[in-house]
């Protein structure tokens, strides 16, 4: 059988962007140029500190998280899974990554600000970045024994930090320049 009749019959596509928050299907549209280019950018200062340090896994969405099948499923921007950890990696990431970054669009302010930041805190990710594009701002929550705590902010030409990958250090303006 030729290739062309296969991809005619068979559905190779095995992703989507349907996410499941507390319950609820939620599908989002695909993200715009510019938040794509801010997970590209955040990506690359990630996998380069991550591998010189030798810490773990950088991974990048569409890829589903599964804290609880049928219950949350999510598709964060961008996830790191220690070496320690890494035995969540799947098909999808079936566990608790160490950390994770939204970048926040119009449509996902609340998912992202509310819903998911609980949802992460109640299964125990370690830290969760949140970029603010329209904002400039980026806000690093770490995992204390009371929920999450602000452990970073910054905005414009100021520095923000990792608490758990440390000397993990990102300027925000070069993160979300237009």
């Amino acid at each position: 059988m030729e290739l062309l009749a296969i991809l005619e019959t068979e559905n190779l596509q095995d992703w989507d962007l349907t996410q499941i928050i507390n319950g609820k299907e939620i599908m989002s549209p695909s993200p715009i140029s510019r938040h794509q280019i801010i997970v590209l950018e955040l990506c690359g200062v990630f996998i380069e500190h991550t591998r010189k340090n030798k810490l773990g896994k950088i991974l990048i969405s569409p890829l589903d998280v599964i804290f609880e099948d049928g219950v949350n499923r999510v598709q964060p921007d961008l996830i790191f899974i220690s070496d320690e950890n890494k035995g969540i990696i799947k098909d999808w990431i079936r566990g608790v990554p160490d950390l994770l970054v939204e970048v926040v669009s119009k449509g996902s302010f609340y998912i992202d600000t509310v819903d998911k930041k609980e949802i992460y805190q109640k299964y125990g990710v370690k830290e969760y970045w949140i970029v603010f594009p329209e904002y400039d701002t980026i806000e690093v929550f770490s995992l204390e024994n009371d929920g999450y705590k602000i452990f970073s902010k910054g905005t414009d030409n100021e520095i923000v930090k990792s608490k758990l990958l440390e000397g993990l250090e990102v300027k925000v303006s070069d993160i979300t320049a237009k």
